[in-house]
């Protein structure tokens, strides 16, 4: 499935991201050379409707000889592009399609040929001894740009803070490109706003160009004025068989039509969700990192109301019906800045 290249072939850079199927033919990996030997490895398109790496790959490359620009690329360079076939509809993936960002070594998923095809790309950038990761995507909801790190070390933290001062620690989901790739190398997941914001693009096109530009990761702790860290503590989804809509009055699950705001704040206990009719006992499907039911330590249901039972901050809160389905509604999460007084260089 996977196509590997050398070069940047004539024509590419010029393709919007649903254009990229029908000249690549599916996912691809393409090394480029630079000064130093050790490459950046990006990944984008890992959801075909998040288009802003591609977008900044793009913008980045044509100032550099491999993209027609003037000038050597700082450092050696891997790109993969993933779902291009999902990319072409402009959809996160398609019906009977795997989500390519839980694929990765890791993953708790039933084993596809997707998961090989991540398994070929993990073992190549270990052989060509990878720098850094970076893993780009969307926002679907209203929230900042932030960068995400799967382990509590300096050299991550370090990668993470270059992008945001908003640091988003997680183990779960499983199987997702910095997870894996964060055995060989620092390596951070990029969340850069909505697909269509032109300072989105041109955010992560800025982090690579610092990447391309690092001599070494810094060792040293990052200093707890230039970081905000939150650890993702749950995952909400709503039940299949639980019907929900927005500033609706006649589905099981009635979410208000401005839920979005509430991504990144820290809410108190008893703030409202929605409104649940009555009979429907699991409106939520709320799991922690050991994959355990903590739907009753977040949330309650009182006279009709769902409210939050102690005080969260969500993240990734979406309006768009089709992620919550493939996805979730959004993950919550709690603040974790004292254990950067801990790191030890090691996994927390």
């Amino acid at each position: 499935m996977l196509n590997e290249l050398y070069e940047i072939p004539k024509g590419l850079l010029e393709l919007r991201a649903e254009q990229l199927h029908d000249f690549l033919g599916g996912p691809t990996l393409i090394h480029l050379p630079g000064r130093r030997e050790a490459p950046l490895f990006a990944s984008v398109l890992m959801h075909g409707n998040e288009d802003v790496g591609w977008e900044a790959v793009r913008r980045l490359l044509r100032r550099y000889d491999a993209g027609g620009g003037g000038q050597l690329l700082p450092r050696a360079f891997s790109l993969f592009i993933g779902n291009t076939e999902a990319a072409k509809l402009k959809m996160r993936r398609l019906p009977g399609q795997p989500d390519y960002n839980r694929v990765w070594p890791g993953s708790e998923l039933p084993r596809t040929a997707e998961h090989a095809m991540m398994e070929q790309v993990v073992e190549t950038m270990a052989r060509r001894g990878v720098f850094a990761s970076v893993d780009l995507h969307n926002n679907t909801g209203l929230n900042p740009h932030y960068a995400c790190v799967n382990v509590i070390r300096n050299e991550s933290l370090h990668l993470a803070s270059l992008f945001s001062r908003v640091v988003v620690y997680f183990t779960r989901p499983r199987g997702v490109a910095s997870m894996a790739m964060t055995e060989l190398c620092p390596a951070v997941t990029l969340e850069c706003g909505k697909v269509g914001q032109a300072r989105g693009v041109e955010h992560a096109a800025e982090f690579l160009e610092a990447c391309l530009h690092l001599a070494r990761h810094p060792a040293h702790p990052v200093p707890e004025h230039d970081i905000d860290l939150f650890h993702t503590v749950a995952v909400v989804k709503i039940p299949p068989e639980v019907s929900f809509g927005f500033g609706c009055s006649n589905r099981d699950l009635c979410l208000p039509g401005d839920l979005e705001r509430l991504n990144f704040r820290e809410l108190p206990a008893g703030t409202f969700f929605g409104t649940v009719k009555p009979g429907v006992e699991r409106p939520l499907d709320v799991r922690n990192e050991l994959d355990h039911d903590v739907a009753e330590r977040y949330f309650t249901v009182e006279k009709g109301s769902l409210l939050t039972r102690t005080p969260v901050m969500p993240s990734m809160l979406t309006q768009n019906e089709m992620v919550i389905r493939q996805d979730c509604l959004c993950y919550l999460m709690e603040r974790y800045d004292a254990h950067l007084k801990d790191d030890t260089g090691g996994d927390a």
